[in-house]
């Protein structure tokens, strides 16, 4: 099998548990092993501006100059936007910076962000609590931003000790949850998630001149039906309908990891007691909610309001006297909540987090950055820190608004948590539930399984039609579509079923005491395949075109080409084509007929003024998904791609063949021929040894400017005039690697 089919293959496999999410490694944009110099060109005079007093709360972003230096990799991009950013630290001595690499130049990204915050962490006398808390999060496999500690120059001035935050936009939940056109909402103060009624524009409130619920995407249409809908459920269900209500519209299991961490590390400025600071996503994909944490600053012994964090209780955490936090309340309420919730928290601090080790980390850290507070000229200015309370800061409560070290918080918030934690085993946790049913009479169900009580066992039940019911085994063990063996991803395979029959299948998981959970709480609903009378294969694509061929207007638009292999015509009209798998309605096809052996060319170019073949949806360049879909939903065909090239087309080696190709020259609306294909993994051009590699370098057989990308058709890289690839950090996996010439090659990392 070719290299580039097995690297599809991977990636269908990959998609049918994409409600888990992904996790993108840090990159040379948040590399930990350096502190990299980030320089800030800007007018002087728009500088001064920014800094005068009457203007400290405009979010204007001026054109500057960005240039990143990690040592490694140095850039230069101009222009990029840049502002003042945060709240009440725009009042602080040193200020928090945020600078756009989108303003000014539409699409603009650097190393897949469009946007970079600079935070002065000045209420922090050891410049580190927030990193500690987003490694931590990290660890937890909480989607969470990125971070790491950089040096900041503005016209050459020294600004001092920074750490840079990922971002939280449309990029950040893509690369994430793999779509981003759910509505994303920024949560601050007062956002308690209390039902105020049906109308969802009730929920449009706002205080200082801002919403508390601030829709971030989608602003036109600006619809807030489904943040609605999710605080009614969490409201208004009852305690025997919370759990599964709750998880229809939320992904509840890893927001119980979220509770646990902020407890842990005292973040009282979050939801549970300040009703503040953080993010709700609402993946498509799922249909659920997502829950992601935000501004982890006042954390570890820092406190403004006068309570002992490290001592409080963990199961009445939230501000009392004033309004109901019904997300965690909620969830304290319901013992199977609970239970799942005691169980985190117990791992978090007896298996996730070493003490030791921690400190160990921290310690080094914390020598690394040293050197680069030394001659911060901003870092004493706010509550007069020198180097002393810098290193003593670790160790010892400063006084004021620190009321620990970082150390004994930690082990006094450690200790205190064990010794408050309820003698309960949970139930076991079903999670990320997906199936595929790609081939008509097999379908496979994959689950994510947790349990307390060692080992679990897993099975789907299922009925045909409503017609009785059976169950299949499920396996986590390598072989069963399930990951890899030991990682608590479950696969079971349903065969043999009845062409054009429905069906509706639930998890079920058992631990070794016999504890159960069946999921979702409502059987999950597989349309029938189809009588397999209609074949139609999708043949041939162009993600990114520029020159390649133009539409009937001129103008050069993403397109995909479908084939007939059948001896019969076949009526378009009641079929759909889609981007989206879990959509497959999405866009239904004209009234027109598809000749046997024709090629119908569909323009992707989300504009169906334009006319019949073109679609309302436009194609991703670094990756999605197209489907055929007949009347009934059953799939006709179906793929999932990663990055392309433009003018690049991707199609079959020969039409309807099951082996796919790039095509340097493609051949829309005609046959696929093989003469002018070039497969992923040819030997022209550069080639990469050793190839699989498991060490720390790779080497190239020329030096060559080259893009990196993940199996998610995410950049994860880039370098210019390289013969090296540094591999070290890198997940085992396939990645594909992309010069500037357009020349690929696969890299497998053992």
């Amino acid at each position: 099998m070719k290299l580039f089919h097995s690297l599809v293959l991977l990636l269908i496999t990959v998609t049918i548990v994409r409600s888990q999410p992904n996790f993108p490694e840090n990159g040379p944009l948040y590399n930990d092993d350096v502190v990299p110099r980030i320089d800030i060109t800007i007018d002087p005079d728009t500088l001064d501006w920014l800094f005068e007093y009457e203007n400290l709360e405009s979010n204007i972003e001026f054109t500057a100059k960005f240039v990143f230096d990690n040592g490694t990799v140095k850039d230069t991009i101009y222009p990029v936007g840049f502002r003042l950013r945060g709240n009440t630290s725009r009042y602080a001595q040193k200020k928090s910076f945020k600078v756009s690499f989108n303003t000014f130049t539409s699409g603009g990204k650097y190393f897949g962000v469009e946007k970079l915050n600079l935070n002065g962490e000045h209420n922090d006398p050891s410049v580190m609590r927030s990193k500690i808390c987003w490694d931590v999060l990290r660890k937890m496999e909480v989607p969470a931003p990125r971070s790491n500690h950089v040096r900041v120059y503005i016209n050459n001035n020294y600004y001092g000790l920074y750490i840079s935050v990922e971002h939280i936009d449309e990029e950040f939940v893509k690369s994430r949850f793999m779509y981003n056109d759910g509505n994303l909402f920024k949560c601050l103060w007062p956002a308690d998630l209390n039902y105020l009624g049906d109308d969802p524009d009730l929920y449009k409130l706002e205080h200082n001149g801002r919403r508390a619920y601030q829709l971030k995407t989608n602003k036109e249409a600006d619809d807030y039906s489904d943040i609605a809908r999710f605080i009614d459920v969490l409201n208004n269900s009852s305690s025997s309908e919370l759990a599964c209500g709750l998880d229809e519209v939320f992904n509840t299991y890893d927001y119980l990891k979220v509770i646990a961490a902020d407890i842990l590390f005292g973040n009282w400025d979050g939801y549970i007691y300040n009703k503040n600071n953080y993010y709700l996503y609402h993946n498509t994909t799922t249909g659920k909610f997502e829950y992601i944490p935000y501004d982890l600053d006042n954390t570890l012994g820092v406190d403004w309001v006068f309570r002992d964090w490290a001592n409080r209780n963990i199961y009445d955490w939230q501000q009392h006297g004033d309004n109901y936090r019904p997300l965690y309340e909620q969830i304290m309420d319901n013992q199977e909540l609970r239970r799942q919730y005691t169980y985190y928290m117990y791992q978090l601090v007896n298996s996730t987090i070493d003490y030791d080790s921690l400190k160990a980390a921290v310690e080094q850290r914390r020598d690394m950055v040293s050197q680069y507070l030394t001659n911060d000229p901003y870092y004493p200015l706010d509550y007069g820190y020198t180097m002393n309370d810098f290193y003593n800061s670790y160790y010892e409560a400063h006084g004021g608004h620190v009321k620990y070290g970082i150390f004994p918080y930690l082990q006094t918030r450690m200790n205190s948590i064990n010794d408050q934690l309820e003698s309960t085993t949970m139930d076991p946790v079903i999670k990320y539930i997906q199936h595929n049913r790609s081939a008509g009479n097999t379908l496979w169900v994959r689950a994510y399984v947790d349990v307390e009580n060692n080992p679990a066992v897993g099975k789907v039940v299922y009925t045909i039609e409503g017609q009785g019911s059976s169950e299949v085994s499920m396996y986590d063990d390598g072989n069963h579509n399930d990951g890899n063996a030991g990682d608590r991803i479950f696969g079971g395979k349903i065969d043999n079923i009845p062409e054009n029959t429905s069906l509706t299948y639930q998890v079920v998981a058992t631990d070794n005491g016999g504890k159960e959970t069946i999921m979702p709480c409502e059987p999950v609903f597989v349309p029938g395949s189809g009588s397999g009378d209609v074949v139609l294969f999708i043949n041939e694509f162009m993600a990114s075109n520029e020159s390649t061929i133009a539409d009937e207007h001129g103008d050069y638009n993403d397109w995909i080409e479908v084939y007939n292999p059948e001896n019969e015509t076949i009526w378009l009209g009641d079929k759909y084509l889609t981007d989206k798998l879990s959509e497959p309605d999405k866009w239904q096809m004209p009234d027109a007929y598809i000749e046997p052996g024709e090629f119908v060319l569909f323009w992707a170019d989300g504009d169906t003024d334009q006319g019949p073949f073109h679609t309302n949806f436009k194609l991703k360049k670094d990756g999605e998904e197209i489907g055929i879909f007949e009347s009934n939903l059953a799939v006709i065909d179906e793929i999932v791609y990663g990055a392309q090239t433009t003018d690049v087309s991707y199609g079959r080696k020969q039409d309807g063949n099951p082996d796919w190709m790039f095509f340097p020259e493609p051949t829309p609306g005609t046959s696929n021929g093989t003469s002018n294909i070039v497969e992923t993994g040819n030997t022209e051009g550069f080639t990469i040894y050793p190839n699989p590699a498991s060490g720390d370098v790779v080497y190239l057989s020329e030096k060559i400017s080259y893009r990196i990308y993940n199996v998610y058709g995410q950049l994860i890289y880039q370098a210019e005039n390289y013969d090296i690839i540094n591999i070290t950090g890198y997940n085992k996996g396939i990645y594909v690697v992309v010069s500037d010439k357009g020349t690929k090659q696969i890299l497998i990392i053992n």
